[in-house]
Order: structure tokens, then sequence, then C-alpha cells
């Protein structure tokens, strides 16, 4: 990620912020959308879930700059993911669904430069958590 990745992640969170919960509610209708086979992984409150949604990505994305700092808690939370059987190709309808719900959330300010930032900010983040996830998993086997 360039520094202007990181910057215009930031910089479009912010406008996405005020609106978490309706941006929550996007993502899950979004993702059950494209990939209904992930639906029965959610057996908890969903609004419950969006708001720890929002406000893990919110952590992610402010600390962002000082990616070794907060890279301990996603590789957590990607590990704990194994036990409620997220797979690893369950990743990238979650990457589509988070830009399709950007999309929707910031209208015209969802640039082509803002997607193609987030699009470098979810494939750092998820190639990370995937790595912890089941190189974990592959060890205790």
């Amino acid at each position: 990620m360039t520094p202007e990745h990181i910057d215009r992640v930031q910089e479009s969170f912010k406008k996405v912020a005020p609106i978490a919960d309706q941006a929550a509610t996007i993502f899950y209708g979004k993702l059950f959308d494209i990939a209904p086979e992930v639906k029965p992984l959610f057996k908890g409150n969903m609004e419950e879930q969006g708001k720890k949604l929002m406000t893990t990505l919110g952590v992610v994305v402010n600390g962002v700059k000082d990616l070794d700092a907060i890279l301990p808690a996603p590789k957590e939370l990607a590990v704990k993911h194994v036990d409620y059987g997220v797979e690893p190709e369950h990743y990238t309808p979650v990457g589509q669904a988070l830009i399709m719900t950007l999309e929707a959330g910031l209208g015209d300010a969802f640039t082509p430069a803002t997607e193609d930032a987030w699009l470098s900010a979810y494939g750092t983040l998820s190639g990370v958590m995937i790595e912890a996830a089941y190189s974990n998993t592959q060890a205790a086997e």
C-alpha cells in the first residue's frame, strides 16, 4: 500500500463512519447476495455483528499507517473465524461486498483511485489474515 492509498482509505472511511449501521446492513446484504453459502456461518444477531464489523474496520483503517501495530488483532480474528467455518475462498466475496458497500455509501466520492486504494488495503489485510489463519490450522494438524 502506498501512502496515497492509505490517505484515500482513511479519508473515504471518514465519510462512511457516520452511516456505519447502514453500511453494515448494505455489506451483509451484498455479501449474502453474492455468496449465499456464507449466510449459515452467521448465527448471531446481525445488528450486533454489523457493529463489530464496523468497529473492527474502523480500528484497522485508523491504524493502517502502522500495520505492524494493528496486524495482531486481525490475525487473531482470522484464526477465530476458522472455528466458525470460514474458508480462504470466503475472503473474495467479502472483499467484493466491501467494495460494493463503499461504492453505495460514498456515491460519486467512490472514484477509481479510491477503489484502487481499498482493493490494495483489502488485498494486504486479507492476505495476512489468510496466512495467519490457515498456517496455524495446518500447523495444528
